[in-house]
């Protein structure tokens, strides 16, 4: 048996701008700035992080984020509805349905999601793209601001469903050099693919055991992503 975690944004899909719109109104509503939201990079980072670390560095003291941290995150899930709407702003980037579908089908394998996304944005983010019911186990970026200390989280929510991955039979699938380091941190395999915002050259001096320019090749890749 193999565990597969997908990271969203970038991975699975693109939502076009519509989690740092949402973001921008939640934080400006619940602490009163955006802060410097849009020089900040996005890029594998988890939501815990990016509200703690844009706040802190706009002088809000760290006692008034942890106490309105629900607050801003409910304002950001609503205003994330908002954005993605009836769901055409959510693009499902290539290969990436039959992918999830394929590896979802088979009887050695358990669909996953590691990401950076708190559970209800991802929900937001895949419930137009009818994927989101195959993903059976989830680590999400409320869990904990660390990305490396997702994969333990994902490991003991599958073992609770009666899956006991040992860390080489798990396998990250991401778009970031985070994505790689959260892999290589635990001892995952690593997949790196080149759909969002870092090109495959800069993914390759972060040495992941796969590397895909995209996840259109569907026979190609199944076949690499389960051999033995």
């Amino acid at each position: 048996m193999r565990l597969f975690l997908f990271d969203i944004d970038g991975t699975l899909v693109s939502v076009r701008g519509a989690g740092r719109a949402a973001f921008a109104r939640a934080l400006e509503e619940t602490y009163g700035t955006a802060g410097a939201i849009e020089r900040f990079d996005f890029r594998g980072r988890t939501d815990l992080s990016i509200v703690h670390d844009l706040m802190t560095a706009a002088g809000v003291e760290i006692e008034r984020i942890r106490a309105r941290l629900d607050a801003c995150f409910e304002a950001y899930a609503r205003e994330l509805a908002v954005q993605i709407g009836d769901g055409s702003r959510v693009q499902v980037l290539p290969g990436v349905d039959a992918i999830v579908r394929r590896l979802g089908q088979r009887d050695d394998v358990v669909v996953g999601l590691l990401t950076g996304n708190i559970e209800a944005g991802a929900r937001i983010k895949l419930t137009p793209t009818g994927l989101w019911p195959l993903f059976r186990v989830a680590a999400y970026g409320g869990d904990n601001a660390d990305r490396c200390r997702l994969p333990p989280i994902a490991q003991e929510r599958a073992r609770a469903l009666g899956y006991d991955f040992t860390f080489d039979r798990i396998t990250i699938i991401g778009d970031t050099p985070l994505d790689v380091e959260c892999a290589r941190s635990c001892g995952a395999v690593a997949v790196a693919v080149a759909t969002g915002q870092h090109p495959t050259d800069e993914l390759a001096s972060c040495k992941p055991d796969l590397l895909f320019g995209n996840l259109a090749d569907v026979d190609r890749i199944v076949s690499l992503l389960t051999a033995p």
